[in-house]
Parts: structure tokens; sequence; C-alpha cells
């Protein structure tokens, strides 16, 4: 969706919103594409004492894996936009001020970049996910798998004599 901002450019205070959805399904990441909802995005474009902002959210309900046990489950994630607008670049520092083409805002661009670069590289099913054994594979949220821990190599010979004691 492109913005055309030619009302507000030059018009203290005066502010033009948006509301669209944005498909993001075709984005890969990781090796994934997790973004198979629509992304719902909503908000304004603000001239304050001639600078402009962009204000707004961008959401969606994302299907991802647990990088832990690997149990599939959905999470919404929600992205906050809050981006100045301009024209053209004073200098190349300032590299996260979104630029009008002519009097138009590319907001797909925006919320794409905004989104994806906002999504985490670790998704886990909940904090205290425990994962899979290591030997056994089993799922550790489902209870302990049975397989004797490993012994720290340094420890070995501690363990064998604690082993013999035990007989």
């Amino acid at each position: 969706m492109r913005l055309d901002l030619r009302d507000i450019i030059h018009v203290p205070d005066a502010k033009k919103t948006f509301q669209f959805q944005l498909d993001l399904s075709q984005e890969d990441l990781y090796g994934t594409r997790p973004i198979v909802h629509p992304v719902q995005a909503v908000g304004s474009v603000t001239n304050h004492a001639g600078a402009l902002v962009l204000e707004g959210t961008a959401r969606s309900l994302l299907e991802l894996a647990c990088d832990r046990c690997g149990k599939e489950f959905s999470r919404e994630k929600t992205v906050v936009l809050n981006n100045l607008v301009a024209q053209e670049l004073e200098d190349e520092e300032h590299d996260d001020i979104l630029l009008l083409d002519g009097t138009e805002l590319d907001l797909d661009e925006a919320v794409t970049t905004a989104f994806i670069l906002a999504m985490d590289t670790k998704n886990l099913c909940s904090d205290d996910c425990k994962g899979l054994c290591a030997k056994c594979g089993a799922d550790l949220n489902l209870g302990l798998c049975g397989c004797r821990p490993d012994v720290d190599p340094r420890l070995a010979a501690l363990a064998q004599l604690l082993d013999k004691e035990a007989e």
C-alpha cells in the first residue's frame, strides 16, 4: 500500500491514517515460513511541526515450531511502528528514517521491514521448555526419560569407585 502524504507534508498537526493487511506468507525466515496469517497494520502519519512521524502497530498470528522440543505452537506477534518520514536524507547516519517516493510512503516496505526485523531468532513453546533428551529423544516436558546422566570423563574414575561401594 502506498500512502499519499501530499495533503499533510506542509500542514502542521495534520494526520493521515491507514489500515491494511499484508501477506508475508512467502517470507522465508531461518528455513521456515511462520507468517502464514495476514499481517494487520494500523496507524497514522502525523506532521509534528514539519517532522512527519509514522506511528502504529503491525500484528499477526505466527505458526512456529519450538527450537527445544519441536512442538508446533501459535503465538501472536505485535510490532510497534515508530519512524520518522522524510523526503530526503541530510546525512547517511539516520538510516532508520523512511524515505518518501515523491509524496508517497511505501507502507508495504516499511511494515515488512519492521515486522521481519522484530522476529525472534529462537522460538520456545514456553519459557521453561525442557526440550528433548540428547540420548533417546524423549520429550522432557512430559517427564523424565530414564536415561542415566552422562558422567563427566574427568570424574569417571570417581564414579567407578562409587559404583564399587554400591555393590
